[in-house]
């Protein structure tokens, strides 16, 4: 493992440790975008995340060179420390991942999918436990109605700009992308928030009031 991939480990480390919320809370901290809801979680249990594989599909002719199914690429791109994410904004109801393209990231390890657009074989990524998010279901083909644009090249995921190496969390509430040059800020102030929630919680369990408990500390808990 080279230098730059043992980094990105320990910071998907710390991100695969918080959740949605405690990294929204910290976006907000920060004044950065990243949000995006109306993505739910199709198949698999609990929370992802890593660093964003791209894939952007579309209509018309594929790029040139030996014909290859859309995702393949970015699968064998791929290990644990990745999600594939997937771009499909063609209006067309057509699958932009399937059954086979989930047995073959989750034997490569890859951590989960992410797709803003239809998925199908949702059935057969339930019955191998890989976690998909996607923002609609579909048993349509990609055979004939779309083509893979591109692997790892900018895409556009619910109005947020995601770039290859960028990092995703995602789960029950949301899912998040951060810009790989603000993961590490954005991953300190997630952490503070969480020890801040976790002397909330041990308040409260100590007999603290709960309107004590959420009063002024937790309105006032993202400001520096």
């Amino acid at each position: 493992m080279s230098k730059q991939e043992s980094g990105a480990a320990a910071l998907v480390r710390r991100l695969r440790r918080l959740d949605c919320c405690a990294v929204s809370d910290a976006m907000d901290c920060l004044q950065l975008q990243g949000v995006v809801s109306g993505l739910p979680q199709r198949s698999g249990s609990g929370r992802i995340a890593g660093r964003v594989i791209t894939l952007k599909l579309g209509t018309g002719e594929p790029p040139p060179g030996p014909p290859v199914h859309l995702g393949c690429t970015a699968i064998e791109a791929g290990g644990p420390l990745d999600v594939v994410v997937v771009e499909q904004h063609t209006g067309i109801e057509a699958g932009s991942w399937g059954g086979i393209l989930s047995l073959g990231a989750k034997l490569r390890g890859i951590a989960g999918v992410v797709a803003d657009g239809p998925v199908r074989d949702i059935d057969e990524a339930v019955t191998y436990g890989f976690p998909v998010f996607s923002k609609a279901t579909t048993a349509r083909t990609a055979r004939g109605r779309i083509v893979e644009k591109g692997t790892n090249v900018a895409i556009d995921v619910g109005g947020v700009g995601v770039n290859p190496g960028d990092y995703v969390i995602a789960d029950g509430s949301a899912v998040i992308f951060v810009k790989a040059e603000d993961i590490e800020q954005v991953l300190g102030a997630a952490e503070e928030i969480v020890a801040k929630e976790l002397a909330m919680a041990k308040a409260l369990l100590g007999g603290t009031p709960i309107s004590q408990v959420m009063g002024g500390a937790y309105e006032n808990m993202l400001k520096k």
